[in-house]
């Protein structure tokens, strides 16, 4: 009668409410660990603002923007790759979580955590909320620094972006959390950081319009439109200026889906990649 007393509350934690408990701590843990680390948090702003206020200033004569879809008018080159560079922090910081997710597995607390009664999909689901809610942080702060800059984004738009941000950063941030499952020691995942940030920033509509792309290179072209980073960014620029594009949108949650079953599956201790690697999750398991 007394181990079936003492099994209740273990089953009892296990509803709504013990999973909303796991998520808020976790997400409690990330946001303490940003705040504490302040150097994350500028050297996230440094690289969106150098490219706005040194390289965009540079280019701004020299790149013509015709009118496309979402901007009814001509637009400056800083208009344009504001929506580019805000994705691109949740990208950097979609890696910055995978990195930290590498060296947790290893000796830090989700070690412990993948061994708890809860489900790994929602360890790893709260996990990737806390990454987008710091992303979230981070892109908000560095479009408030833009508006002072003539970026003529309305201010309805910070809101109906609210919810292309959070597509954006799940997607983005599924795709770090699988890739953290494919690196077995810390630092390795530099080198794939570099293999993966690079490409889907540069070969995307964030700097350049795909019209120009189009017209250098139809190969380049067509990379970039299958890039899902390009869509995230479509997503979230059409959202700035209160419009909605289906295409993009069905883009990035299908993409964020998939990596991020691909994600539960690899940390499954039974038939996952950390399992026949004999990583950590495997040993826990």
């Amino acid at each position: 009668m007394s181990a079936g007393a003492s099994l209740t509350p273990v089953r009892g934690r296990l509803d709504a409410g013990g999973y909303l408990i796991a998520l808020a701590g976790i997400v409690r843990r990330e946001l303490l660990r940003f705040f504490n680390q302040k150097e994350r948090f500028f050297s996230a702003l440094v690289r969106p603002l150098v490219w706005l206020f040194i390289f965009a200033a540079g280019f701004r004569n020299t790149l013509g923007l015709s009118i496309t879809p979402p901007y009814e008018t001509y637009v400056l080159y800083e208009v344009y790759v504001v929506p580019g560079l805000a994705v691109m922090i949740q990208l950097f910081n979609g890696m910055q979580s995978s990195l930290s997710m590498v060296y947790d597995r290893e000796v830090g607390s989700m070690r412990v955590l993948l061994t708890s009664p809860y489900p790994r999909w929602s360890l790893l689901f709260a996990k990737l909320v806390a990454g987008v809610i710091v992303s979230l942080i981070q892109a908000y702060v560095f479009l408030a620094v833009a508006s002072f800059f003539e970026t003529d984004i309305p201010w309805m738009g910070y809101l109906y972006a609210l919810p292309a941000f959070l597509a954006a950063g799940l997607m983005l941030g599924a795709i770090g959390l699988f890739l953290s499952s494919l690196v077995r020691q810390l630092e390795n995942f530099a080198s794939v950081m570099n293999f993966v940030i690079f490409p889907m920033f540069f070969a995307s509509s964030a700097l350049y319009p795909l019209w120009r792309i189009n017209e250098s290179s139809a190969t380049l072209y067509w990379i970039c439109q299958i890039n899902p980073f390009t869509h995230a960014v479509e997503l979230v620029r059409f959202a700035l200026y209160g419009a909605f594009n289906p295409v993009s949108c069905a883009v990035v949650v299908g993409t964020g889906l998939a990596f991020f079953v691909m994600a539960v599956a690899a940390y499954d201790p039974g038939r996952g990649l950390l399992a026949r690697r004999g990583g950590p999750a495997g040993d826990a398991g």
